[in-house]
């Protein structure tokens, strides 16, 4: 079983999420996305955690800045895209698209996609935010660390990719099992109420949701993480039926 603690880096300016991942016993951990040490290092401490590797979902600075400091401090490796090797630091391990490992403490082994053993995950390119974006995803613990690609209810800028390699991504996204969790790489959900609330004319799925969001924002803690299903009734990006529906967003 994989444990998943949030940690809110960048707190009130870009207010990145950052994630810490660990086995049951403790012997395996994780790091994704460590967009500032000070915070990670401090749960850490309070986890009583050492981990064994870094986990970046693209190379932008905010998803990357604290991969060297964590790195001389733990002596973990720097895992990323294949692809995308040159533009991450620190980087060590490079991952394939589309290709399935297994969380270990001593190495990542490749697996078989149809292999369901505990902490095996697979790697998705969604190429779009950047070139070389890839998603992690843990499907025997219905867990989804979407990066810059999907926030709640809004979706990351184009930085380097087209509306038509986005809405390939999410397309990828909505094959998953509706009872997935995903966990997005920014607290972004105040960016897309306008747009969602009144694309669904305040309807009750997203007064469900953003009530959901309020209650825990209220209490500290991060808007979700809210399932696919959620996400597909509310998220305009993820309600678009077609490209051309998906391209009149941009208008």
């Amino acid at each position: 079983m994989l444990n998943i603690e949030t940690v809110l880096c960048r707190a009130g300016s870009m207010n990145n999420y950052s994630y810490i991942i660990f086995s049951e016993d403790n012997s395996v951990c994780a790091v994704i996305d460590p967009s500032e040490a000070f915070p990670i290092i401090s749960r850490l401490k309070q986890l009583n955690l050492i981990p064994q590797y870094i986990f970046n979902t693209h190379h932008h600075f905010d998803h990357t800045d604290a991969n060297a400091e964590l790195k001389n401090l733990y002596n973990c490796k720097v895992v990323a895209n294949i692809n995308d090797s040159s533009r991450i630091p620190e980087f060590e391990i490079g991952i394939i698209p589309d290709k399935c490992y297994k969380l270990s403490p001593k190495e990542l082994s490749p697996i078989s996609c149809m292999d369901k053993s505990s902490l095996s995950f697979q790697i998705i390119d969604v190429s779009a935010h950047t070139q070389g974006h890839i998603l992690y995803y843990f499907p025997n613990d219905k867990a989804l660390f979407t990066g810059d690609t999907l926030f709640n209810l809004c979706i990351g800028g184009l930085f380097e990719g087209t509306p038509e390699q986005m809405f390939n991504s999410l397309q990828k996204i909505k094959e998953l099992p509706d009872d997935t969790l995903f966990y997005p790489g920014h607290e972004y959900t105040a960016h897309g109420v306008s747009e969602a609330y009144t694309l669904l004319n305040g309807n009750q799925d997203i007064q469900n949701y953003l009530q959901k969001a309020q209650n825990r924002l209220q209490k500290g803690l991060p808007a979700g993480p809210y399932s696919l299903k959620e996400e597909k009734k509310c998220n305009p990006y993820l309600r678009a039926k077609s490209l051309n529906d998906f391209l009149n967003l941009f208008s």
